[in-house]
């Protein structure tokens, strides 16, 4: 029997919003949440100008809103948003997609930018795996910065590269929905893109 394995991209591929976003908003409140940015436009800007990488915004983004959380509360709140918010957002095609590949005994693994921390128990509940991105925790509490790096770009493929032998697998299915998978789909024998 051949092996396949399938790798899925989280934050608009599986779901029609930003997980990241979409966890501030229920864990800080709407208001914070739209503060926070209008004070933090100017470290935007510079993201997306290019002047500072994507794992720069993101620990400046995490402190802002995380610093100091305790890890009990963080964790608990990243726990009511997968089982309460997850499930809204997610996209029924790629739900299909990833049944199918479940149907078929496939290998599949959620590989995310997004934190491990809200990811992990959506993931246990649809017995799959997963590659995310570690924050760091420091005296019980978030620092707001990463302990890996971010699971993003060439990250995907080098995080995945780490953990599975692709040549133990005769098929290899990629999705994904921006350039933060293109290196991922490249490992791929059936990339997808924006598409199931």
């Amino acid at each position: 029997m051949p092996k396949v394995i399938a790798f899925f991209d989280f934050d608009g591929t599986i779901t029609t919003k930003d997980s990241f976003l979409e966890m501030i908003k229920f864990h800080k409140g709407k208001a914070t949440f739209y503060i926070g940015f209008a004070l933090l436009m100017p470290v935007l800007a510079l993201y997306k100008m290019n002047l500072i990488p994507n794992w720069k915004a993101k620990e400046i983004v995490l402190q802002y809103f995380f610093k100091n959380t305790p890890i009990a509360i963080f964790n608990a709140a990243a726990k009511l948003f997968a089982e309460t918010q997850i499930p809204k957002m997610l996209r029924s095609t790629a739900i299909n997609k990833l049944n199918w590949h479940k149907e078929n005994n496939h290998r599949i693994v959620i590989v995310s930018a997004s934190a491990s921390h809200w990811l992990k128990d959506w993931s246990k509940v649809l017995n799959v795996e997963l590659i995310a991105t570690e924050l760091e925790i420091k005296d019980g509490k978030v620092t707001g910065r990463l302990a890996s790096a971010n699971c993003f770009g060439i990250e995907k493929a080098n995080r995945i590269k780490a953990i599975i032998n692709l040549a133990e697998y005769s098929e290899i299915y990629a999705y994904g929905d921006s350039k933060g998978d293109k290196e991922m789909l490249a490992l791929a024998t059936k990339a997808y893109l924006k598409k199931f």
